[in-house]
């Protein structure tokens, strides 16, 4: 088994020799757009004719190195604005797709909250009726207990009040 504090090292180096070599194969690529962009790492400027590594530490491609409505990148036939206008079009459009859907979802949603709603009321009146049952059961069960004691009818002190 070998020393994994070597291999690190080694792999680091073989990677850096990737990212090299792919570098090289960018800029030797300088005939036509097709032929460097078959490397998913190169850019294509139009007005240079040049094939160049992709700035992967800025997002977009800076100026100074090619300007966007004149780089390629994936198709030779469509600028890199043209792109992410396109892009951004599609992305907006499918976000916009999504709120309306939610928006119909909660809305036939709320068309469910009726029918939740008159559950819920039966089973409000539902408890009533049986809170009136129990009234009425201890208010017979008292007038019984009054009724066994003689406490049933005027009170003898009302005349007096």
């Amino acid at each position: 088994m070998r020393d994994p504090r070597i291999l690190l090292p080694v792999l680091l180096l073989t990677l850096g020799l990737a990212a090299v070599a792919i570098a090289q194969t960018c800029e030797s690529n300088a005939t036509n757009c097709e032929e460097c962009l078959r490397n998913v790492s190169c850019l294509w400027c139009g007005t240079k004719k040049t094939c160049i590594t992709y700035p992967v530490k800025t997002i977009l491609p800076p100026h100074s190195v090619c300007p966007l409505n004149d780089a390629r990148w994936g198709l030779c036939w469509m600028n890199f604005q043209t792109l992410i206008i396109t892009i951004s079009v599609v992305a907006a459009v499918i976000i916009i797709a999504l709120i309306i859907c939610m928006f119909c979802c909660c809305k036939c949603g709320n068309a469910g909250s009726k029918r939740f709603e008159a559950k819920m009321a039966r089973q409000t009146n539902k408890m009533k009726d049986k809170q009136e049952e129990r009234r009425a059961e201890m208010k017979q069960r008292h007038d019984e207990i009054r009724a066994k004691y003689g406490l049933t009818g005027q009170n003898p002190y009302s005349k007096f009040a």
